[in-house]
């Protein structure tokens, strides 16, 4: 049964909103690292026993980098800049998935990206192998959404007039 192209229209953008979302709030985390791994460092005893090493280190870098070279807090405020752009560009989809499919096309390449960075940055940079599986869980929460997008947008192609799909 073929869906109709305001059904898609409207699941697409519920999708992308909900991957916005994503991006927003994994950036605005970024910016107060320390309080928040100070809250993780008071109840390290709720995670597992082989992480609450790693999450005290953690915090203890982040909290002796903050007091001598506070400066360098401002490369996790640019990370958080850097997803809040990425966000911004997601409006395009929202106002015409079929013309900026590319879009959602780039989000599922970055998603696959993570992988390798993972596991080729994380050992040459100390990172426990289970954290590195964490991180992949952005990739792998991120291209579920843009999967069903991508997927959508495709049957929206098949629907809309060909003149529309021409006048870019």
């Amino acid at each position: 049964m073929m869906q109709n192209e305001q059904q898609l229209r409207k699941r697409v953008k519920t999708w992308v909103i909900v991957f916005i979302i994503g991006l927003v709030l994994s950036g605005v985390t970024a910016f107060p690292i320390e309080t928040e791994l100070s809250f993780f460092a008071a109840h390290v005893q709720s995670f597992p026993a082989f992480m609450q090493p790693w999450i005290m280190k953690i915090y203890m870098a982040v909290k002796i980098t903050n007091q001598n070279y506070p400066y360098l807090s401002y490369g996790t405020d640019w990370l958080a800049f850097g997803h809040l752009v990425i966000a911004t560009v997601f409006i395009g989809p929202l106002r015409d998935p079929v013309k900026n499919i590319w879009i959602i096309e780039f989000g599922m390449i970055a998603c696959v990206m993570v992988f390798p960075l993972a596991f080729i940055a994380g050992p040459i940079r100390g990172i426990p192998v289970y954290w590195r599986f964490i991180d992949c869980c952005f990739g792998i929460f991120g291209i579920i959404p843009l999967y069903i997008c991508y997927r959508d947008i495709k049957k929206l192609e098949q629907i809309v007039p060909s003149s529309y799909k021409n006048s870019i």
